[in-house]
């Protein structure tokens, strides 16, 4: 009854009642959008166009043909679906290898424009129940890992591996969503998940101790000691061999145990000292990173975002200072 007197107010113009059928839904399409875009700044760009599209059109919705949370998706994945193709018409940097000192980063199939999403956006976004189709576990689907993935597939398969896989929709649901038949959603269903195969990992790792347990605490403390104390021995030693360095949005890093070390001595080199302030991303176990400087004075050198495998790091991914302001981190601390 209160639902449909909202519903009712909304289609006659009432602003109020809008807001508060649709803000229910911002944060899990927040994290939608980032998924299709793999841009936190992207997807809350997409997040606002979604809600002005629904407020502009709110007036011909019905329920009989959707609920009003799968109108609301209708409308971000197709903004996405957007913003997806326009990305694809930026032009590539080309980089130049010769400029980097030994150890030279090894290519990669990248994407180019990732970036983190900081947890606390994550809040009752991803407690949303899942679709009878959802093949993903919450965790997994918000790894920097998993997005990073997605961002290399083609942006129809994208947003139907998303909705089908992700979220758990029926495939007429997402025909209905991309205007597209039930044979071609399952068609591109088909092709994305081939394709996300082949691009994901498959080393083999174990999986990562859980969000927050001892386990989880222990080898990330571990991390930020040997970090601040540039003792590059024990850094290395909590690597597994084929440690991957990634740091979007340039498409190589540094793998292997070896690269990774010759690449942090060069880092820690004259005297370097960082200091870390610890926050999470997409899950996962992240710092702020603070380089020292001769006055006192911390500047922001870039976020690290740690891919844990039980008691290792499998990887770990670089983002330049400019996302810090996302995870409330300032650009300087004050000297100690």
């Amino acid at each position: 009854m209160v639902r449909a007197d909202l519903l009712s107010r909304a289609r006659a113009g009432d602003g109020e009642a809008f807001r508060e059928l649709a803000e229910s839904h911002r944060r899990e399409l927040q994290v939608h959008c980032y998924r299709m875009l793999g841009s936190f700044a992207d997807a809350e760009d997409a997040v606002q166009e979604t809600m002005l599209a629904a407020w502009q059109g709110i007036g011909g919705y019905t329920e009989d043909r959707a609920t009003l949370r799968t109108w609301l998706y209708k409308i971000a994945t197709n903004r996405c679906l957007n913003a997806r193709r326009a990305a694809s018409r930026r032009p590539a940097r080309e980089w130049d290898m010769a400029q980097f000192q030994p150890p030279v980063p090894t290519p990669r199939d990248e994407a180019a424009w990732l970036q983190p999403f900081p947890d606390v956006f994550l809040e009752g976004a991803v407690d949303q129940p899942l679709g009878p189709e959802a093949r993903y576990e919450r965790s997994e689907a918000i790894s920097l890992a998993f997005v990073a993935a997605l961002q290399l597939l083609p942006p129809r398969q994208v947003a139907v591996l998303i909705l089908r896989d992700v979220l758990g929709f029926h495939a007429v649901e997402v025909a209905d969503m991309l205007d597209v038949t039930v044979p071609s959603v399952n068609s591109a269903l088909k092709r994305a998940r081939a394709g996300l195969q082949r691009r994901r990992q498959t080393a083999g790792h174990q999986p990562p101790p859980a969000a927050g347990s001892p386990a989880e605490e222990a080898i990330v403390g571990r991390f930020a000691r040997a970090w601040e104390s540039a003792d590059l021995d024990a850094l290395v030693a909590l690597l597994t061999d084929d440690v991957f360095i990634a740091m979007p949005p340039e498409p190589f890093g540094y793998e292997g145990r070896d690269a990774v070390s010759r690449y942090w001595a060069r880092q820690f080199g004259a005297g370097r000292r960082f200091d870390l302030v610890p926050t999470r991303a997409n899950g996962q176990p992240a710092f702020g990173a603070y380089l020292r400087t001769p006055a006192g004075t911390r500047h922001a050198a870039g976020l690290y975002v740690l891919t844990l495998a039980s008691d290792h790091i499998s990887a770990i991914t670089r983002f330049d200072p400019g996302v810090l302001p996302s995870f409330g981190l300032p650009r300087s601390l004050p000297p100690r």
